[in-house]
């Protein structure tokens, strides 16, 4: 006998026996309010973490170092993908070499990831030269511990000063986890 759950002002929801019964089955609510459309099926969004900077970094050699922009997200299962969205915005050279260029990197915890880069490339004779870089990353963690996504640059050349987030520009990142 199936059971049948009226709305308030229209609509219903029954819930039914299954055709065979062989076993007992269990369903099971979520503990927090909300709806039943939390079922994690494949391509469902089931976090967002959101982070931002607007402290500036720079460089003048080439050494790898933080830009400051960082995230850490907790998946709730291994098979989880987190999708990373990201955007440095104030990227600066100044002029020294017009093939300078600044590298970006996106870590995973330690672990380098992924290498995006803005080359700012500029002719004839300028002072300073600002741009954005943004990409995404599908990344595959298989953890359910916390992973921290950080992002690193470099000065191409150290043939010039370059920096991100100059002149009060913020940049974000944004970790989403999709149910696989």
């Amino acid at each position: 006998m199936p059971i049948k759950l009226n709305g308030a002002t229209s609509g219903s929801v029954e819930l039914d026996v299954p055709a065979a019964v062989g076993s007992d089955l269990q369903l099971t609510l979520p503990t927090a309010a909300g709806t039943l459309d939390r079922l994690e099926r494949a391509g469902n969004i089931l976090q967002v973490v959101y982070n931002s900077t607007s402290t500036t970094v720079s460089s003048s050699d080439t050494t790898k170092i933080d830009t400051g922009l960082t995230a850490t997200i907790t998946p709730t299962s291994v098979n989880s993908k987190i999708l990373v969205a990201l955007s440095h915005n104030g990227c600066l050279k100044t002029t020294g070499n017009n093939i300078n260029a600044i590298h970006l990197y996106l870590y995973r915890d330690s672990t380098e990831i992924f290498e995006f880069f803005n080359s700012l490339n500029y002719t004839g004779t300028v002072v300073e030269t600002y741009s954005s870089a943004s990409m995404h990353y599908l990344d595959s963690p298989s953890t359910t511990s916390a992973v921290t996504y950080k992002t690193q640059f470099r000065n191409v050349l150290a043939a010039s000063y370059v920096a991100v987030q100059a002149g009060n520009s913020v940049s974000g990142i944004t970790l989403f986890e999709v149910a696989a």
